[in-house]
């Protein structure tokens, strides 16, 4: 075995961005999309919803996917926690935990930005998608994002302005874009650059923290006017989140199972730093070895003439040691580099963490 101490140079940091879809199985386009009857025409199905790839009823490898979650500022659209109470309510208690997790404060009111004015839009409740833990690694990719909600025969694409945004805009929960209509992170060409025209965007991409903040406001108003004509409920059993997945011909889909038409693309992104070390083997090292089939064990001399004044290795490994002589990395190679005083060897060894 042989040392070889390593130099400052010997070592190169890199990053590499990842991306892969967010949907299991690797699926780009999430064209099919279910709900639980159970939960949908349950008490909770007022403020919150899951959506899996398949049908949880009959299909026990079923997945969830995102989760869809209504919240109102002043708790209207479920059943309160105390009668004596009214406002006190789920969707009251999902608007503050959105709130502070994105703004940081209890007091701070949901904005959307405006693509023609000055005014930025501030609005009362809201649609939260939030992206399974499970499906995404480090965060979402911004432009990536390309969802289909539908107004009658009507669609409505939207996506993130990553695209176009030159100054990225942050929060307490990271980065935030603004969801505009348009497609791969690019708004489309018209009057309003791809936001509605008195109700602002359409919502907050928020890749950090794997969520999609929709501007209830928005969805609200009719297509002609940007929307899908929603009709956002605010009565203690409008089922708001079962609106937004389905009402009709409104929402991700036009029935209350599933449609092969629906559409949601969305890719995860992932930051893998490489430390690559350069270990290089000049013509005079590594050309002997303790191998006992090389040097005789009784008198210490090279078992083979041959060897004397022209030895032959094989390497197979690098090992990394510290300064404690510490093993800490071993590096196996493909196949025995051969090694003598004619050769010299350049290895790249890839430490991913």
């Amino acid at each position: 075995m042989s040392y070889k101490s390593l130099d400052a140079q010997d070592f190169l940091v890199s990053a590499d961005s990842i991306t892969a879809p967010c949907w299991s199985n690797y699926t780009p386009i999430l064209s099919t999309m279910f709900t639980s009857s159970t939960q949908l025409n349950g008490t909770s199905g007022n403020y919150f919803l899951n959506v899996y790839n398949l049908d949880p009823s009959t299909d026990s490898s079923a997945e969830v996917q995102f989760n869809i979650a209504y919240g109102s500022k002043f708790g209207s659209g479920s059943q309160p926690y105390n009668s004596a109470y009214p406002n006190l309510s789920p969707t009251r208690t999902i608007y503050g935990q959105f709130r502070n997790l994105i703004y940081g404060d209890e007091n701070t009111d949901f904005t959307f930005g405006s693509g023609v004015s000055a005014v930025t839009p501030t609005r009362q409740d809201f649609y939260a998608i939030t992206i399974d833990r499970t499906r995404y690694k480090q965060s979402l990719f911004p432009g990536s994002m390309n969802l289909t909600l539908y107004s009658g025969s009507q669609q409505l694409n939207l996506t993130d302005n990553s695209a176009t945004t030159t100054t990225i805009s942050y929060c307490d929960a990271g980065r935030v874009y603004q969801i505009v209509s348009g497609s791969n992170g690019t708004p489309i060409s018209n009057a309003y650059n791809g936001y509605t025209a008195n109700s602002g965007s359409y919502g907050l991409f928020l890749p950090d923290i794997g969520t999609i903040i929709l501007n209830a406001s928005a969805l609200d108003l009719t297509y002609a006017n940007g929307g899908i004509n929603l009709q956002t409920g605010t009565s203690t059993t409008s089922y708001n989140p079962g609106k937004l997945f389905s009402t009709g011909s409104r929402g991700f889909i036009d029935s209350t199972t599933s449609v092969s038409a629906s559409s949601f693309q969305l890719n995860s992104q992932e930051t893998i730093t490489s430390d690559f070390v350069f270990c290089r083997a000049r013509n005079g090292e590594f050309n002997y070895t303790e191998n006992p089939s090389f040097i005789s064990g009784s008198t210490g001399a090279v078992v083979y003439d041959l060897f004397v004044n022209n030895p032959t290795t094989y390497i197979t490994t690098v090992g990394m040691y510290n300064d404690q002589n510490e093993l800490l990395a071993v590096a196996k190679l493909s196949k025995p580099l051969k090694k003598d005083f004619t050769k010299e060897a350049l290895i790249r060894v890839k430490l991913d963490f």
